[in-house]
């Protein structure tokens, strides 16, 4: 070999080492690099945990949080407020009933025909009307005069088989889901609007008053009812199809929930109904929070960041609105340690950018290659088409935060049965009726549990988890549709002068120490046995 050719030798040595460093380098970098993000997902995952004993945790204090509501206004995080609902549907209700559900952008309009002795709904219609813009912030006589007119053209279009007779007042249930203070189950004073209204006007007005001043200006012979929020009428539905409906919970964009309170348990208004067994109570369980939850720095970001800072903590953990966020915030936090996501740490920056729905595709996307992970990302983030192993990683943090959110529902799910005494955990407020536990069902309305398999099954097995399966298998969770407006429809008809059905029988509670039994006239819940511990 001359030495030409030796050069070309070492030469080619030489350039053999430095590739060979260099993949050695890079996979080094690589390495580094995968275990920064394992480190993040770990701390993560951490942070999110939701252990039996912690949810345990969580319903013990859900429950404490109810009986304080209970004892005084202010008294708790948790609103628990009166609705002064002392009925419920039965099946027996008979007419021919009308419903409002302003529900945020939309109006929607429901007419209900009910053919009683358990013969249910003969017919629904629904009609659904989108809010201007400029009457969200207008004022108050602006708004209502568009709901009544709204009201009156559909009323207008009823078949001759839908009409009532002439001399008849038509009754109406009025979904109103903004935080209200109730004078009467017809009546309440708006505390403050939400969703993107601001009608100043409004705030401290009688919101039923504002619609019948509406209606009568129009010529309508119609009356409000019953003033419900979204909750209450899905309870209400729940109940009309199920009497041991005791509860009900949103999990939708927004959360909350309602239940059947013992009036006897309910300490700031004793002596005020005395002629209801039970009352059904608004939680705006949105606020809760306690320091059993799992809180995270993604979530203090949020808060911090948020126009409702240090409000409705729970919901924050568990609703639509904030879910697709956290996921949102994680992987900016991955972008920003690594390039696994290419140059889309600038998309990834932007609040909200991640919605739910895009969420909950890419969590239950089943292909092998996650193809829908890649279409979405690359749609929505402008990202490159990224590594099986990163998009994996995507489905991992969505994974995290639905579980999380899908355990503590189920916590507050379960806070609610120990408040009545369902949850089996013994003594007179066993839930047990002869040695036998009591069926109780709740009704859930809301995309996550609806429309999210993975977010359901989750919820489910907590609640197995958390009561044990010997208790759960006395617990139904039904998931409903619309339930919100068919069931102020309802609650018209069960409030109104031809359907007078209270709350009776005798409903067991402990108040303060003190067993008693308190009886009522004619209840729809006679079954329930409703049993309340004070602690």
């Amino acid at each position: 070999m001359g030495r030409v050719g030796f050069g070309i030798a070492v030469g080619c040595a030489a350039l053999s080492l430095t590739i060979a460093g260099i993949l050695v380098t890079k996979r080094v970098k690589n390495r580094r690099k995968w275990s920064r993000i394992l480190e993040i997902l770990a701390e993560f995952e951490e942070g999110c945990s939701t252990s039996t004993a912690r949810l345990r945790q969580v319903v013990g204090a859900m429950t404490v949080e109810m009986h304080a509501g209970l004892a005084s206004d202010g008294g708790s995080k948790l609103g628990m407020l009166l609705t002064f609902i002392d009925k419920l549907p039965t099946g027996n209700e008979k007419g021919i009933y009308y419903a409002l559900d302003l529900e945020g952008t939309n109006l929607k309009v429901s007419r209900v025909q009910l053919g009683g002795g358990r013969s249910m709904i003969l017919r629904h219609e629904v009609a659904q009307q989108p809010i201007p813009r400029n009457l969200m912030t207008g004022t108050s006589e602006d708004l209502f005069d568009f709901i009544s007119m709204t009201l009156e053209q559909f009323v207008a279009k009823e078949e001759d088989d839908f009409e009532q007779r002439p001399d008849i007042s038509k009754e109406l249930g009025f979904t109103f889901s903004f935080p209200v203070r109730h004078l009467s189950v017809s009546s309440g004073l708006l505390i403050k609007w939400t969703k993107g209204f601001a009608i100043e006007d409004a705030v401290g007005k009688d919101i039923a008053q504002c619609l019948d001043e509406a209606m009568t200006k129009r010529g309508l012979d119609m009356r409000v009812a019953a003033l419900v929020n979204d909750t209450v009428g899905t309870l209400a539905l729940g109940h009309y199809h199920d009497k041991d409906t005791v509860a009900a919970v949103i999990i939708g964009t927004g959360t909350n929930a309602c239940y059947v309170e013992c009036t006897d348990a309910i300490i700031k208004c004793q002596g005020l109904f005395a002629d209801s067994g039970g009352m059904v109570v608004n939680m705006e369980w949105g606020n809760f929070w306690s320091s059993h939850l799992p809180r995270t720095s993604y979530d203090i970001e949020l808060n911090d960041e948020s126009p409702t800072r240090n409000d409705q903590g729970f919901e924050k953990m568990i609703s639509g609105m904030y879910l697709g966020d956290i996921v949102r915030r994680v992987l900016y936090r991955i972008a920003q340690a690594s390039d696994v996501f290419g140059d889309a740490a600038a998309c990834l920056s932007v609040p909200f950018v991640l919605r739910t729905s895009l969420m909950a595709a890419m969590h239950e996307d089943d292909s092998p290659d996650l193809r829908d992970v890649s279409r979405i990302l690359q749609e929505n983030f402008q990202m490159p088409e990224i590594s099986l192993k990163a998009r994996r990683l995507v489905v991992s943090v969505c994974d995290i935060v639905t579980r999380r959110a899908a355990r503590l529902s189920a916590a507050g799910i379960v806070g609610i049965l120990k408040k009545i005494g369902r949850d089996g955990s013994g003594g007179i407020g066993s839930g047990r009726t002869k040695g036998k536990m009591l069926r109780t069902v709740v009704a859930i309305e809301g995309c996550l549990y609806s429309g999210y398999s993975m977010f359901r099954n989750y919820l489910d097995e907590a609640v197995v988890e958390i009561l044990g399966e010997q208790i759960a298998q006395n617990v139904v969770l039904r998931a409903y549709e619309n339930g919100s407006g068919t069931g102020a429809a309802l609650l018209a008809a069960s409030h109104s002068s031809g359907n007078l059905f209270f709350f009776s029988g005798k409903v067991p509670c402990t108040v303060r120490g003190r067993t008693g039994l308190r009886s009522s006239s004619s209840s729809p819940l006679s079954s329930l046995m409703l049993t309340v511990i004070v602690v």
